[in-house]
């Protein structure tokens, strides 16, 4: 099974009974979790799984997505191109206890009444993905890295803190 779009929900038991593969492309700006994270983008990501059963019985997504999206450099704030890869292993699960039993190579998607919602999987997927801080090269940033650093050190003198208990004291004076 292969779509240029990719279902919104499957019953991945089923796929995997049959060892079916799904490929296709989901608008990143359906996922608002993206959105929130990153701001609104206009690139779709390019996703491929496949549902099988492995010697244990096990069933699990093998999968990969590709995406290019734009985020704001740190240092000058400016829209720059990140290209996210990465490939992930679920093990279907029906509860959190059988989450807890699952191998370790596998985590644990949810799978409630036979039913996955493709969308918030790929979401999380990309968000594990996305860079924590993103800079470009020196040589393309509007702003220098020299610009950044403030200059000689001030050297700071600790302010004189009153006693607090100066006031008792003076209440005991009189």
């Amino acid at each position: 099974m292969s779509t240029t779009r990719l279902p919104k929900t499957v019953e991945p038991y089923r796929l995997a009974a049959s060892g079916e593969r799904l490929e296709g492309r989901i608008i990143l700006s359906a996922m608002p979790r993206i959105v929130d994270a990153i701001g609104r983008q206009e690139a779709e990501c390019h996703v491929v799984m496949t549902f099988d059963l492995d010697a244990q019985r096990q069933h699990y997504i093998e999968g990969s997505l590709v995406a290019d999206v734009e985020m704001p450099c740190q240092r000058c704030l400016q829209a720059m191109p990140v290209h996210l890869e990465s490939t992930f292993l679920l093990g279907m699960v029906t509860s959190d206890e059988r989450a807890a039993t699952l191998p370790a190579r596998y985590e644990p998607v949810l799978v409630e009444d036979e039913h996955l919602a493709l969308l918030p999987v790929v979401e999380d997927e990309l968000l594990l993905t996305l860079p924590q801080v993103v800079y470009h090269d020196d040589a393309d940033c509007a702003v220098s890295r020299d610009a950044l650093q403030s200059g000689d050190e001030v050297e700071q003198t600790p302010a004189r803190a009153d006693n607090p208990f100066s006031v008792l004291r003076s209440l005991k004076d009189h």
